[in-house]
């Protein structure tokens, strides 16, 4: 794959806002009216019919604590010193884990498991210790599954790192967004280069699957030629996995984004350089370009799955394993079960009352419609192969695809005259320009995004 040169036009036409589709329909479209009553019947929808489905499972769990407070940041954390808040929200994660099994069933398969935060690596080694344990009691944790956690660097170091590995994870993810000095300085991140490349060299000797590095493009401070310097670094670094997300300034909605001063931010066409920048030298580096924001090395299971057509997309990105039903625990987090989606309450202080009084977490969520089912089918398909088969979707759905989405493929004819698509009688498929604009394809397909142009909520698809 080229990276190909966009004209100012298209980029003017596309510096709009849009969804990551980590899920459809999108989780700003869940609503109240689906509560615990909803959840627990899915549950026991997907025990019930185990056997005959096999649906396999995943496991998020959300540590919300941070000792300090990153700018950027639009995640639901808690930022504190006190290392000790921890154990308390241990002994409630048990406690949802117990609601959970008591209606879903005891020993579930599970194949991928993701720690996020926050920080997970707020929680010392024995509590951690302590997490695996519950969740192994409870859940049939298989040899060979995926097993990830999110780190902070400034947060550990080689014994850490060891007992990471001691308690089953095979695949960490660290957080670094751009090793520039004035960068870090602007978002409150001071982390240097040489701590991380220490890190990732440990994790390799201790045996880690697969080591992900997250950088952002589009921080305050950032130029073209600073972000070259930060992906000079990461060539040499090495991981598996690049992690390249673009930064959503939405102050209104997140207010530690107000201390970012929004004249220090890049212009849209600087963040496209940035971007080119990005898939030109990671690729000539060797790596795969595995969608929108992932690109990894061709030994790596990432790149291995888009090779094969086995490439998924959920609430933490791209994803090797199949579409799966997930169990989210922990305050504000987002799971799946069959046909739903559910989203916890997002204070802890929520989260503990409901608990003790014995109820699930469960703030809002939503029940999937048949048209819902049909367009996350072509929106996955889109963000995770490029492509969308005509006679796939028909066969799955019963649909005829040309008479449901005639309006939809009216809107792409004038995607395919400015070169992002190419529509045939076969189906619909991505061109190496699209890519930049993927999401803007994917927007085409989604219903409530079309009935509804308030789009600031999200990031600018570039």
């Amino acid at each position: 794959m080229t990276t190909p040169v966009i004209n100012p036009e298209l980029l003017q036409r596309y510096d709009v806002a849009g969804p990551r589709y980590t899920s459809y329909p999108t989780a700003d479209r869940f609503v109240e009216a689906f509560g615990e009553a909803d959840y627990l019947q899915a549950l026991e929808q997907r025990r019930d019919g185990l056997r005959a489905t096999a649906y396999p499972l995943s496991l998020y769990v959300h540590i919300p604590f941070c000792e300090s407070l990153c700018y950027y940041c639009a995640c639901n954390k808690i930022i504190t010193k006190h290392h000790e808040r921890g154990a308390e929200y241990l002994s409630y994660l048990a406690r949802e884990v117990d609601l959970n099994v008591a209606r879903l069933g005891q020993g579930q398969v599970v194949s991928q498991l993701h720690l996020g935060g926050g920080s997970p690596t707020f929680l010392s080694d024995a509590e951690l210790g302590q997490l695996m344990s519950m969740l192994r009691r409870h859940f049939n944790l298989v040899a060979g599954g995926e097993y990830s956690v999110e780190i902070d660097p400034r947060t550990v170091h080689r014994d850490r790192l060891a007992a990471l590995a001691e308690q089953g994870f095979n695949r960490l993810s660290f957080g670094v967004q751009d090793f520039e000095p004035a960068v870090q300085k602007a978002v409150h991140r001071i982390q240097p280069a040489e701590q991380v490349f220490d890190l990732l060299g440990i994790s390799r000797e201790l045996g880690f699957e697969s080591v992900n590095v997250d950088l952002i493009y589009g921080l305050p401070m950032q130029t073209p030629e600073t972000f070259e310097r930060t992906l000079a670094q990461v060539v040499t670094l090495r991981p598996d996995r690049v992690a390249l997300y673009a930064y959503a300034h939405l102050p209104e909605r997140f207010k530690p984004q107000r201390r970012i001063h929004a004249q220090d931010l890049p212009p849209a066409a600087s963040k496209l350089v940035m971007l080119s920048s990005a898939m030109r030298v990671l690729m000539a580096a060797g790596y795969v370009y595995v969608g929108m924001d992932h690109f990894a090395l061709p030994t790596d299971a990432l790149a291995i799955a888009k090779r094969q057509g086995r490439l998924h997309r959920n609430f933490q990105g791209y994803s090797t394993q199949p579409d799966c039903d997930l169990i989210a625990l922990g305050v504000s987090s987002i799971g799946r079960v069959g046909a739903t989606f559910s989203q916890n309450v997002k204070t802890l202080d929520e989260y503990y009352d409901l608990l003790n009084q014995g109820r699930l977490p469960v703030a809002r969520g939503m029940a999937l419609s048949r048209d819902d089912l049909v367009r996350r089918t072509v929106i996955m398909a889109l963000m995770c192969q490029g492509s969308v088969l005509f006679e796939s979707v028909e066969l799955s759905h019963l649909v005829d695809f040309k008479a449901y989405f005639a309006v939809e493929l009216e809107a792409l004819a004038g995607m395919q005259a400015q070169g992002l698509v190419v529509l045939d009688e076969v189906g619909i498929h991505v061109t190496e320009l699209g890519w930049f604009f993927v999401r803007g394809v994917a927007m085409v397909f989604d219903r409530y995004l079309q009935a509804d142009k308030n789009r600031a909520r999200f990031s600018k698809i570039i």
